[in-house]
């Protein structure tokens, strides 16, 4: 079992690094087409959070009997982004100059996934907060990028997020083992509204993870509201 669990996490690696490096061909698209770049990085940046790391979460549940080699996955590539920011060549179709949110995001998501499933033994809740970050963070940006044209805050990037987030707070809690539909509806709706603010070093990913987690250790411990 374990050997299989291990080349599960080889393949999903080798993913990840595929569309990481696969949207240098996007960002060059977009460039020639007149796109100014840090808008390019961006939208790629929201690629690689739904189809490299969200394709992948949704994975883990079904493959994973324990949550190590999410943990360690996670770490691992938080450490390959960090590693690309400060010393590999900064990897400028997908990484910003001006922060390191795509590090964060791999280091929270594997902290996340571990705690909660070390918590409850649920896979599916452990998973919850990091796919409000893949996907529900993803469209946001999406949506900010088109209206704005940079990276920037707005409520309808949390509105975008909400739409996302709260219908999959709600089937993903009520497919826990303690069923727990409405803490997973409230969790969704805390990471849409934090997910608007950043504090220096303490971003939007950090935010997300750290309060979506919170609630959702205490709606599995408290138990279902209705």
């Amino acid at each position: 079992m374990l050997l299989i669990e291990i080349v599960w996490a080889v393949g999903m690696a080798i993913w990840v690094l595929l569309v990481i490096y696969g949207t240098r061909w996007t960002y060059d698209r977009w460039i020639g087409r007149g796109m100014e770049p840090m808008v390019a990085v961006y939208y790629n940046r929201k690629i690689v959070h739904m189809l490299a790391a969200g394709v992948v979460i949704l994975i883990i549940p079904f493959v994973f009997t324990q949550p190590w080699l999410p943990l360690l996955g996670g770490f691992a590539l938080g450490g390959f982004t960090a590693y690309m920011h400060k010393f590999g060549g900064r990897m400028h179709w997908m990484q910003s100059p001006k922060n390191m949110n795509d590090s964060s995001f791999s280091f929270m998501l594997g902290l996340s996934i571990f705690l909660l499933w070390i918590l409850f033994d649920d896979p599916w809740l452990a998973v919850l907060p990091s796919l409000f970050m893949a996907f529900g963070d993803g469209v946001t940006g999406v949506v900010r990028n088109k209206l704005f044209a940079r990276r920037t805050k707005s409520a309808w990037g949390n509105v975008a997020m909400a739409i996302v987030s709260l219908p999959m707070g709600w089937f993903v809690g009520a497919a826990a083992t303690i069923p727990i539909p409405f803490w997973g509806l409230i969790a969704g709706a805390i990471s849409s509204f934090v997910e608007r603010y950043e504090f220096g070093p303490i971003d939007d990913n950090i935010l997300i993870a750290l309060a979506s987690t919170a609630v959702l250790i205490l709606g599995a411990s408290y138990g279902p509201l209705l």
